[in-house]
């Protein structure tokens, strides 16, 4: 918005720019390098290893590859349950598009978090559209990195829910690899090889199954290539390649409460609905040791992302098979054949950009600063065709929308004693440009931000350490919200917050470790988009507070008995002033009502043993009810749009052996009980996965 436009702060964060790229052109490239066993690696971490969290001031957590592969998780959902402060909510089954949250932001396409790769933007349009339609197999990472709090304002550009980057595998010196095979119930398959050696890693898989519902089928191929090799004792470089291809039957819609009750919750009748999708991902990140206490790294990444998502409706009640509504409001079995339409919704993302980091340590501690240019091209079409199959028609929307961004920020670890004190700023400068070609209409608009933030840690013993964070939190508005179809600027801001963490970590015991946080996030302005509010609500916003209790815990004991812990309690996601429709500023919601999904308490507990060549874990995920409106309606309603969702639990097992050290075979159930349970209403009643039974092999060689 043109009113918080801070010239001042704009020409820093550009001379930032200039000065950290120059100092890359002028003496080669670095960050944070990670040497491995296998070779070095160039790679941006938001934690790094467990060592690190004793200067961490704020919440994080790891979820390492031991811990990734003993559950044999289905989905990055499922694996994201086990971290504190993260509600994930199911969609379609597989996971493919993701709902993610944190202390009690809108889980719905991710929308209020940051999702990295090996540190660099993972979603398509961080900046102009931060909505996952695209998620890679959870099978490509060796860990997940979930950081909160103040330290987030080193990532962005979303910096209040939190961070989360996921950790390819760094590729092998020695020849080696794997190939894995799985199989189960619901016509699944998934078969995976990796491959690699001096310094050259391929890896390849290939997923395919039923939805969660009828007349839901996915396939998936995910290729990725990763090179790394040392280039001088003090430099490294790592290349990345990743092709990810998807074809899927599945439909936007959810069931009317009448076609739940009386056909059932796997009932979906839109057999002719069809999700398309290809990315190619492209990034070089090159390390410079430059002195033996500062580093310098610089990442180029580029992406690719079509997708054409053809349907015949969109919600359980819209206009564009009418006629059909009626017979859905009963109850009563439709066929999709009988309505000559079906929408397509193409779209096409092209992101580039250029992110040098810089680190050096000092007498007093570690000083970090980087920035990013960032540019997003969107080119978003709908195509309306005259027959249930049609793949052709009529071009009813035709936009092409650019973001172009630039940010930096700086932080300075002062090392006091016991004591570590993490100063952090960042600056984002964000232009917004939205063309209508069908009618040659174009507006733009700028964002500008600068959000300061303290990170504290206190260590008073090697196995206690206190943190707390303070930060003024950021996220941008999505393009089309920004400017409309016409070109004229929304009265919309962007989100602001304060946010304040107090929290702990300690040993506890020789083999047990706790992490426990008080949050509290104020919203100035929290936005609330139509499709994700839920049903009809309008593009809205208003005031928000979000506070509670996160809780996690691990333990291995010697005996072979293991468990561990991850519990939230938020009881306070409210209203703090009634959201207002952006356009008309009328009332959407009350003073004093609960965020839509926004469970109070959530659940993951696990307990296992191992022993010898065995090991076994049975995992409880637990998520408490919550509400789908701003009004908190509680009785459904006709549609299936609103009404309470019921709290539910789902149980799940697995089982390992190994026989040798090659050679290691596994059995999984998820939704052990086969639970039916409702997980979204925004479209209409959607439900979680049945129950998957799964049995697979696999071969390491050296």
């Amino acid at each position: 918005m043109e009113s918080m436009k801070q010239e001042p702060l704009q020409t820093f964060a550009k001379c930032l720019l200039i000065a950290v790229t120059c100092a890359h052109i002028g003496i080669s490239v670095g960050h944070t390098q990670e040497s491995s066993p296998e070779t070095s690696m160039a790679t941006v971490f938001v934690i790094g290893g467990e060592e690190n969290l004793t200067s961490l001031g704020g919440a994080g957590q790891i979820l390492g590859k031991k811990e990734l592969e003993d559950s044999h998780v289905f989905t990055v959902n499922e694996a994201l349950r086990k971290v504190a402060g993260v509600h994930a909510r199911d969609e379609e089954g597989f996971g493919l598009r993701p709902n993610i949250a944190m202390r009690g932001l809108n889980p719905t396409r991710s929308t209020k978090i940051t999702l990295l790769e090996d540190g660099l933007p993972l979603a398509y349009a961080p900046y102009g559209d931060n909505a996952s339609y695209y998620h890679p197999m959870v099978d490509r990472y060796e860990r997940i990195e979930v950081l909160k709090g103040a330290s987030s304002l080193m990532f962005g550009p979303q910096t209040v829910g939190g961070v989360v980057n996921y950790i390819t595998p760094a590729p092998r010196q020695a020849f080696g690899g794997y190939v894995q095979g799985v199989m189960g119930n619901r016509d699944y398959s998934n078969g995976k090889v990796s491959i690699g050696g001096k310094g050259l890693n391929l890896d390849y898989g290939q997923k395919q199954g039923d939805g969660a519902r009828d007349n839901m089928s996915h396939k998936l191929d995910d290729l990725n290539i990763k090179y790394s090799t040392e280039v001088s004792e003090r430099q490294a470089i790592t290349l990345r390649t990743n092709l990810y291809k998807e074809d899927s039957v599945q439909t936007y819609s959810g069931l009317t409460q009448a076609e739940f009750e009386n056909l059932g919750s796997s009932y979906n009748p839109f057999k002719n609905d069809r999700f398309e999708a290809q990315r190619t991902g492209l990034s070089i990140t090159h390390d410079f040791l430059i002195t033996d206490q500062t580093t310098l790294i610089t990442s180029v990444y580029y992406s690719k992302f079509d997708r054409d998502w053809w349907r015949q409706a969109s919600t359980s009640q819209d206009g564009q098979c009418a006629a059909l509504n009626p017979s859905r409001l009963a109850g009563v079995a439709i066929n999709p054949d009988s309505c000559n339409s079906t929408q397509g919704r193409l779209r096409n993302y092209e992101t580039w950009g250029i992110e040098p980091r810089i680190t050096v340590t000092h007498s007093l501690g570690e000083f970090q600063a980087g920035a990013r240019m960032h540019f997003e091209e969107q080119n978003r079409r709908q195509i309306n065709g005259t027959s249930p199959t049609a793949r052709s028609g009529t071009l009813a929307e035709n936009n092409l929308r650019n973001t172009s961004a630039y940010s930096g920020f700086i932080a300075n670890r002062f090392d006091i004693g016991k004591f570590t004190l993490t100063p952090i700023a960042r600056y984002e400068s964000i232009k917004a440009e939205r063309n209508n070609l069908l009618t040659a209409q174009r507006g733009e608009s700028n964002v500008y931000a600068f959000t300061p933030g303290l990170g504290v840690t206190w260590n008073p013993r090697d196995t206690l350490t206190v943190f707390t964070s303070l930060h003024k939190g950021f996220a941008p508005p999505r393009v089309e919200d920004l400017i409309g179809s016409t070109g004229t600027i929304t009265n919309v801001s962007e989100e602001k917050s304060k946010n304040f963490e107090v929290g702990f970590r300690m040993q506890a015991m020789k083999r047990v470790s706790v992490q426990g946080a008080y949050f509290r996030n104020a919203y100035d302005n929290l936005i609330a988009v139509g499709s994700i509010a839920g049903g009809s609500t309008p593009l809205s916003q208003g005031k928000g507070l979000f506070e509670g209790i996160e809780l996690a815990a691990d333990a291995d004991f010697s005996s072979g008995i293991f468990g561990r812990l991850a519990y939230t309690w938020l009881p306070t996601a409210e209203q703090t002033e009634a959201f207002r429709n952006v356009f008309d500023g009328t009332k959407v919601g009350s003073q004093g009502k609960r965020q839509a999904y926004a469970p109070e308490n959530t659940l993951t507990a696990a307990l296992g043993y191992e022993g010898g060549a065995f090991k076994g874990e049975l995992e409880a995920q637990y998520v408490g009810s919550q509400f789908s409106d701003f009004a908190n309606t509680v009785a459904p309603t006709t549609d299936g749009q609103k009404g309470e969702i019921a709290a539910y639990n789902v149980w799940n097992a697995s089982l390992n052996y190994r026989f040798d050290k090659a050679l290691s075979a596994f059995v999984t159930g998820k939704n052990l009980l086969d639970k039916t349970y409702v997980v979204d209403r925004t479209r209409g009643i959607l439900i979680g996965m049945p129950r998957l039974i799964q049995i697979g092999v696999k071969y390491t060689f050296n």
